[in-house]
């Protein structure tokens, strides 16, 4: 007996697999087996992984002797820069303690870090997303802020057992609230797609904002710790027929090349179920409790967009 034709086939599969996409797009009832997928194929991106990491080993292993010594040199320059800004960030820290005492303000931030490394990048061009080996096992949680060495990256959207997922600021579903370092005005930085460039959106057309202007998390939305760097301002454009500036700002993050990440567990954002093994205690890191800047005194926050499920 001949079965269905192979257009019917095809057919068919094309309605089911609609169907399917927008069932996990509007509801959770695939979140479940969603889950146990990415737990099936976690061990393929190590697979995937392999090539590189084989690569790296052999080029360490074939690195002449003079390559290492000159490395050697530029990391040791390197060091006596970063302990010499150490210095300087030293002294802003005591002052900004001071200042938090003199306001009466509150305690400073007990922040905790678990270093991840990521895993596999989404293929999807209108999305900025990764994927990292930390997951569900090692107390991540939704809305967890992510950072890298020198700036914030983006916020946890999905936990899996053994992984989890992470969106972007520069996904143009994400948006997070910012202020400018050099007088403290506010803003929302949102996504535009691109790695490259964030847009700060409702500026007014006269606000004091200047080319290569500091922007850092503000603390509000209750999501990222204050004082974080987000970018810096390389595009203000000022029309007098446009209600708002157009402003643009380059992330300090370095989205398309960090591999280590950290992930924080700090009170604004909330802590998971599970603490981590690895923290930076203070009696390790004595800046690590004493980083973020003096909160704003804003008795309103303005919603973070998040998105998390948008697939």
């Amino acid at each position: 007996m001949k079965g269905p034709s192979l257009g019917v086939r095809f057919l068919a599969l094309t309605v089911l697999s609609i169907v399917l996409m927008v069932v996990d797009a509007r509801f959770a009832a695939l979140k479940p087996l969603r889950s146990q997928l990415g737990m099936l194929l976690t061990p393929l991106y190590y697979v995937a992984e392999l090539p590189v990491r084989a690569w790296d080993t052999v080029y360490l292993q074939l690195t002449s002797r003079a390559d290492l010594i000159a490395e050697n040199e530029g990391l040791r320059a390197e060091a006596l820069l970063t302990k010499r800004k150490l210095q300087k960030l030293a002294a802003l820290t005591e002052q900004n303690v001071r200042l938090r005492e003199l306001l009466n303000s509150s305690e400073l931030l007990d922040e905790r870090v678990l270093v991840a490394e990521l895993i596999g990048i989404d293929p999807n061009a209108f999305t900025q997303r990764i994927l990292i080996n930390r997951g569900e096992r090692d107390g991540v949680f939704l809305g967890q802020p992510v950072l890298d060495a020198t700036g914030l990256m983006g916020q946890v959207i999905e936990v899996l057992p053994f992984s989890a997922r992470v969106l972007l600021i520069t996904d143009v579903s994400h948006s997070l609230p910012v202020q400018i370092n050099r007088n403290g005005l506010r803003a929302i930085a949102t996504g535009t797609g691109s790695s490259d460039w964030l847009e700060l959106r409702h500026v007014s057309d006269t606000a004091d904002i200047r080319v290569d202007d500091i922007v850092v998390s503000s603390g509000l939305g209750q999501r990222f710790p204050a004082g974080y760097p987000v970018g810096r301002v390389t595009h203000v454009n000022r029309d007098s027929s446009q209600p708002f500036a157009e402003v643009r700002v380059a992330p300090t993050a370095q989205l398309n090349r960090s591999r280590y990440l950290l992930l924080v567990f700090s009170p604004e954002s909330g802590y998971g179920d599970v603490l981590p093994a690895l923290s930076l205690e203070a009696d390790e890191e004595p800046l690590s409790d004493e980083t973020a800047a003096v909160p704003d005194a804003a008795p309103a926050a303005p919603a973070e967009e998040e998105q998390g499920d948008a697939q």
